[in-house]
């Protein structure tokens, strides 16, 4: 399963952010259940610009 995470996890407690990864704390808990359409459009998101 394709993932963007980094193995550098460091949380931003006040926007709930991971900073190696850029995924909320939301998105990573669910990860693994979402649809791969769900975890694409993250990996979308997450892409530089």
């Amino acid at each position: 399963m394709e993932s963007p995470c980094v193995n550098i996890c460091r949380l931003d407690k006040a926007k709930r952010v991971c900073t190696g990864c850029g995924r909320t704390t939301d998105e990573i808990a669910r990860w693994r259940g979402m649809s791969k359409a769900q975890r694409r459009a993250i990996m979308e998101r997450l892409k530089p610009c």
